[in-house]
């Protein structure tokens, strides 16, 4: 199965703050926030989130198209070269003349909560890349994941995914905010796959306007990722299905950023080789949770005995052992 990532390139800069934002916000003043936090630490990372899920998808041994828009110093700081080295074809990324890389700034506090700021960059330019010659090069694409990117390039890759027929999943998570309702509803309507987080779930039927029920009619299955309690997926018809989480010692939690898009590449490089739906959340969890331990969202390893751990301790032996000959092809 070829997947193709379209989204976000990006350079995280992670900062750490040992107090908690809640603690810092006065109650009357929320109108006129003027705050700053003295972090512990700063951490410098490869990142976005298009680029995430397919260094997931890379490390399970799948070969991902990544799709989106960089600077010159996607080649200059070796980024490129890394993703290469992990399985992820590069070949459809459009290099900039004119803007850098996008950035993103994210600070955690104790609780792991999150206050970022992203900055586009060279993200503008990926409205132009058209899928049909990605598909042409590569021989065909199976399913399109239309991840957070510039808000055009997001609306034109999924008219271009019906327009050729192609599968795609939505992903609109961290754009949804500056989305009205049309265009949320063009990012959703026929959606193979619709992921999100429990907040984004919520922003999603606040913006679209459909109810819950209503989006099911539209998407194929509807996967929320809900942190330390894992995943619920929800299909038209069906019982909502909830997958418990692959639990990781607080001591062992590193760094949250990256883990949704983790899940992502585990649940979809599960699907791709046809097991079932809540299989396929729980190799989702199993990934994300050494996402959870790593300082960064590319940074964790992947080996077959390492996941198969991680699924024996989250879902018990029989699991482990059903999912197993699926990671034949994992490093």
């Amino acid at each position: 199965m070829r997947i193709a990532v379209t989204g976000s390139i990006a350079t995280d800069h992670l900062m750490v703050f040992p107090g908690r934002f809640t603690d810092q916000l006065i109650e009357g003043q929320l109108r006129h926030v003027s705050l700053s936090f003295l972090a512990d630490r700063l951490d410098i990372r490869r990142g976005g989130v298009a680029a995430n899920i397919a260094y997931g998808l890379g490390r399970l041994g799948l070969e991902p198209v990544l799709v989106g828009a960089v600077g010159v110093d996607f080649d200059f700081d070796g980024y490129r070269l890394r993703l290469k080295e992990h399985g992820v074809d590069t070949d459809s990324v459009h290099v900039s003349d004119t803007h850098h890389t996008a950035r993103f700034v994210c600070t955690t506090d104790a609780d792991h909560n999150q206050i970022a700021t992203f900055y586009a960059g060279a993200m503008a330019e990926a409205r132009p890349i058209d899928l049909a010659a990605v598909a042409d090069r590569t021989g065909g694409l199976d399913l399109v994941v239309v991840s957070p990117n510039d808000p055009e390039a997001m609306f034109g890759h999924t008219r271009q995914c019906r327009e050729l027929g192609l599968p795609f999943a939505a992903d609109p998570s961290q754009q949804l905010p500056r989305l009205d309702r049309e265009q949320v509803r063009l990012l959703l309507d026929g959606a193979d796959y619709l992921f999100g987080n429990a907040y984004e779930a919520a922003l999603i039927q606040e913006r679209s306007g459909w109810t819950e029920e209503q989006i099911l009619a539209r998407v194929g299955t509807w996967v929320t990722t809900l942190g330390s309690e894992g995943a619920r997926i929800r299909r038209a018809g069906l019982s909502p299905l909830h997958v418990p989480a692959v639990p990781v010692p607080a001591a062992d939690a590193h760094d949250p950023t990256g883990v949704g898009d983790a899940f992502r590449a585990g649940f979809l490089a599960a699907t791709s080789r046809g097991l079932t739906t809540e299989d396929a959340a729980r190799l989702g969890c199993a990934l994300a949770s050494l996402a959870l331990e790593a300082t960064g969202p590319q940074e964790y390893t992947v080996d077959r005995a390492l996941l198969a751990a991680r699924l024996h301790a989250g879902y018990g032996e029989q699991t482990a052992a059903r999912i197993a000959p699926y990671l034949a092809r994992t490093p």
